[in-house]
């Protein structure tokens, strides 16, 4: 049976991404309207550019941080060392190049790369290890490497800022491929892995299983040991990978300053998309959009010209306006005065409207 407009159109506003979209579409608008040019998008030599390009370049970051951050939260814990962890990567990455002879050599920079995100992949399993083996809180355990990566990351740089010259390294952050920033590329590449690993086997239904009911999952079966460690070692590749693209461009590694507060985007990124910080069912297309939302407040804070001080405000009520749009408790309430206007009507109308 096909169904009326009005049942489509109640489906799409109660659709998890419903409001994130509008709170984007709205930003981009009010841009645009300020910024006349805003929405343009120009080809430059064979390369995309425009403030939008910007947009998503900017974005590849926290939605590198967000999807790791997603699977965490799914299974009902929270990763806070994700800014810790972009330092250190960075910082055995551009060490690597330093004390490389070939830096300028593809090759070379494909390593560093390589291990960078292989000593990312073995945090995130610590991190694992500590939250599923030992059985430590997932906030204790993370903020454990979140307050010790930092020192790491100095020991590894010396308590210096490492600076290299290597342009393929410099590439994965300033550079294009077919038109298209590599930074966006990448994060594109990230997404499409993460959705096929967790949509496309059944590790997308542990993990929420897990985040619901942790013992009713292992009752059920359910490795919920292997799943969250998993999840934990998942973030810390994708967050040693955010930090090399993010320090790519600059190709400087300041243990002090590269992921610091990032752990909060990330996770800000993860509640736009819809999905609860209690864990159970996640979103990752809603955390593609967290992304863009926040690198598009800092875009429209730029041409508002809002003050510095006040920053974090504007941010703040952006975010609180996306959160209350799709609180599950107004929309039940919503959904009540719509079933209480159906019940006013005819008994056929309302048989009607409860079906759908």
């Amino acid at each position: 049976m096909s169904s009326s407009p009005a049942d489509v159109a109640r489906r799409v506003f109660h659709h998890q991404l419903f409001w994130p979209v509008v709170a984007l579409v709205a930003l981009l608008l009010a841009a645009g309207a300020r910024s006349p040019g805003f929405l343009d998008v120009t080809v430059q030599d064979g390369h995309l550019f425009g403030q939008i390009i910007d947009i998503m370049r900017g974005a590849a970051t926290p939605l590198l941080l967000a999807l790791g951050m997603a699977l965490v939260i799914a299974t009902g814990g929270i990763d806070l060392s994700v800014g810790a962890v972009m330092a250190i990567s960075l910082a055995v990455s551009l060490e690597f190049l330093d004390g490389s002879a070939t830096a300028d050599q593809p090759g070379t920079a494909v390593v560093a790369v390589v291990l960078g995100v292989l000593v990312a992949l073995v945090l995130g399993l610590f991190n694992g290890f500590m939250v599923s083996v030992l059985g430590i809180q997932p906030f204790i355990a993370t903020m454990i490497l979140m307050v010790a990566g930092r020192g790491i990351a100095m020991l590894i740089t010396q308590g210096q800022i490492t600076t290299v010259t290597s342009a393929p390294f410099k590439h994965i952050g300033s550079g294009f491929f077919l038109g298209i920033p590599m930074p966006v590329i990448v994060a594109a590449v990230a997404f499409v892995g993460v959705v096929i690993v967790v949509r496309r086997t059944a590790l997308g239904m542990l993990l929420e299983s897990i985040g619901i009911n942790r013992e009713a999952a292992r009752l059920a079966g359910v490795q919920s040991r292997n799943v969250t460690w998993f999840a934990y070692g998942i973030a810390g590749l994708l967050a040693g990978l955010a930090g090399i693209v993010y320090g790519a461009p600059t190709m400087a590694a300041d243990a002090n300053n590269i992921g610091l507060m990032k752990e909060m985007d990330a996770i800000m990124c993860v509640v736009l998309g819809g999905t609860s910080l209690a864990g159970g069912r996640f979103y990752l297309g809603g955390t593609v959009v967290g992304a863009l939302i926040l690198t598009t407040i800092e875009r429209v804070v730029i041409i508002f010209h809002i003050p510095s001080q006040i920053t974090p405000l504007f941010k703040a009520i952006v975010i609180i306006a996306v959160c209350i749009a799709q609180s599950p408790v107004l929309l039940s309430r919503l959904n009540l005065r719509r079933l209480r206007r159906a019940a006013a009507r005819p008994q056929t109308a309302v048989v009607q409207e409860v079906a759908s």
